[in-house]
């Protein structure tokens, strides 16, 4: 545990940032999960022992960590911003019945092919998003209809 806290500290310095209790809190509590929370649900976590975080402390320990290259804005939703601590290359399935989200390996999908784009457009970078049912729904099929 010590050393996962250490390693924390040292990446959060490497990266330029003053590492102040509530960015240790926020970077922390996104590396051990995998749902690609909201700030709602980041402060909700936070809070849930001993309340000391408020909304505006997560947006701004969130935009200090974004701009540090260390967490995303995953935007897999209409108007809702979700964060996420991977921040190699890679894609997204969203369950349209309970809306988990899970990560998609970036070589899953092989012929994307940016040049193929019209005259006149020069795409960068791109992010496929999946939308369907996951297995968990799947066998429970009554449950989204």
């Amino acid at each position: 545990m010590q050393e996962q806290a250490n390693a924390i500290v040292q990446t959060l310095k490497s990266k330029g940032l003053r590492v102040t209790p509530q960015r240790f809190a926020v970077y922390a509590n996104l590396l051990s999960r995998i749902d690609h929370p909201t700030v709602e649900q980041i402060l909700t976590d936070l809070n849930k022992d001993f309340p000391v975080s408020s909304q505006a402390t997560i947006y701004s320990s969130l935009q200090a960590l974004r701009e540090a290259g260390l967490v995303r804005e995953v935007l897999l939703q209409e108007g809702v911003c979700r964060y996420d601590a991977n921040v190699q290359p890679h894609h997204h399935f969203c369950c349209q019945c309970c809306g988990a989200i899970e990560d998609i390996a970036w070589d899953t999908f092989k012929f994307i092919e940016l040049k193929s784009l019209r005259s006149g457009l020069r795409g960068e970078t791109y992010q496929v998003t999946v939308q369907g049912m996951c297995d968990a729904c799947d066998e429970r099929s009554d449950r989204c209809h």
